[in-house]
């Protein structure tokens, strides 16, 4: 599936390719694509909608980024043997790693040269757009985590980069420095991330020609090597442009939520008599489930005149596994020692705590 955002800057809908390669309307079916929609779950949702019998768009106009909430723009360079020949380079023993500032944007949007800059180039790139949580990954495991790939233009200021002293990443990081698009083509799609032919025309002259192939670390290593270092994906995290007229400072809408739980769990107690004094064990193992995870708010910012954008933060989960562990030992002589552990657990988050009591009564 090749998923899309197409129309004005922050008021972008959703929509995605389709076999004669034009842009069909998605948003019937989901409001947006964002970060959350990557997840394997929701791809599967997504995937299974017949794309043929979706709207039509014949001129869906400009085509932002696939989508919106990145979290982490990592990038490896001279990771093409060729292009380390280029620059007469020598071929890193391990996969160079900087990253981007720039906030991405649309495939064709316009590229702002910095002020003063005299080297302001241009490169292709493939992307690989993670869609659940990877930390400390096997390399048997790497390419699991993909929800996607996309083309980068790894926009830099080489005299930023290279001249200028200290790491790549000023040279890097300019604004604009990151179109990326037209659009997101899901892992199932793709056989082999190294067999990707690339390149890249300016002003209709092709000045690269390129491979996956010649990648000197390929995906599922780089993913298993960057995982080492720092997690890869924030899960649920979203923000999404919309317009919105009477803005001004920043400011928050308020909202109420009401938030339903139900639990169903077995609790047990247990005592006995242990030398002059009681033991006591006391478990929980319980199911929770909340029927609204909704928590997401709107914002006004005054430096985008006439726009919003929606937080939303990492999602509570519908379904949770409760725990609670103590143990107590209570003597005759009044003093008593118990300790606790109780945890919540889903699949967005890990809640567990301890503490231990020294008592003692007269």
């Amino acid at each position: 599936m090749k998923l899309l955002r197409y129309g004005p800057v922050g008021n972008e809908k959703p929509g995605c390719l389709d076999a004669q390669g034009k842009v069909r309307d998605l948003s019937g079916k989901v409001s947006a694509i964002t970060a959350e929609s990557l997840s394997p779950e929701q791809l599967k949702t997504l995937q299974a909608i017949d794309v043929s019998s979706l709207p039509l768009i014949e001129h869906p106009g400009r085509i932002g980024t696939p989508y919106s909430g990145m979290g982490k723009f990592i990038c490896v360079g001279l990771n093409y043997s060729d292009h380390a020949a280029e620059t007469g380079a020598e071929v890193p023993k391990e996969p160079i790693l900087f990253n981007k500032w720039s906030r991405p944007t649309g495939p064709n949007d316009a590229v702002v040269i910095p002020q003063g800059s005299v080297k302001t180039d241009w490169e292709v790139e493939l992307g690989v757009v993670i869609g659940s949580k990877a930390r400390y990954v096997s390399l048997a495991d790497a390419l699991k985590h993909v929800a996607g790939y996309c083309v980068v233009n790894d926009v830099s200021e080489r005299e930023y980069q290279i001249e200028r002293g200290g790491t790549w990443d000023k040279g890097k990081g300019c604004d604009t420095f990151g179109p990326i698009g037209p659009w997101l083509v899901t892992a199932d799609e793709i056989a082999d991330p190294q067999d990707l032919a690339m390149w890249l025309d300016v002003n209709g002259k092709r000045f690269q020609n390129g491979s996956t192939k010649t990648m000197i670390f390929d995906v599922a290593y780089l993913i298993h090597y960057i995982s080492q270092f720092t997690t890869l994906y924030l899960p649920a995290y979203a923000e999404q442009a919309a317009a919105g007229p009477g803005t001004f400072a920043l400011s928050y809408s308020a909202r109420d939520v009401t938030a339903s739980r139900s639990e169903l769990g077995l609790r047990s107690d247990a005592s006995a008599a242990v030398g002059d004094g009681l033991f006591t064990l006391r478990g929980r193992l319980a199911w929770a489930h909340n029927f609204n995870t909704d928590r997401t708010i709107g914002t006004t910012f005054q430096t985008l005149p006439g726009a919003s954008f929606v937080v939303a933060g990492a999602a509570q989960a519908h379904d949770s596994a409760l725990t609670s562990a103590s143990a107590e030992m209570q003597f005759a002589s009044g003093l008593s020692l118990a300790a606790t552990f109780e945890g919540e657990f889903s699949d967005v988050s890990r809640f567990y705590a301890g503490k231990g009591v020294v008592r003692y009564a007269w």
